[in-house]
């Protein structure tokens, strides 16, 4: 998921410092973060509304391809 965040960043052309600062992070705690992958969803749904996007959290069952 922090891969797609990255990609969120280039396409709405902001920087790590600039999505931290919207979060009330600092710059080298939001690089952690994504250098670790450690997001709640919570923090998903906030960096979402903030880069005007929606985030939609699914299970795909491999043998059906059923989404839940």
């Amino acid at each position: 998921m922090a891969s797609k965040i990255r990609i969120l960043l280039i396409e709405r052309n902001m920087k790590i410092k600039d999505l931290a600062k919207m979060l009330g992070y600092s710059g080298n705690n939001l690089s952690n973060k994504l250098r670790d992958d450690n997001f709640s969803e919570k923090e998903f749904k906030k960096i979402a509304e903030l880069v005007d996007c929606d985030f939609d959290a699914t299970f795909t069952m491999r043998d059906t391809d059923k989404i839940i």
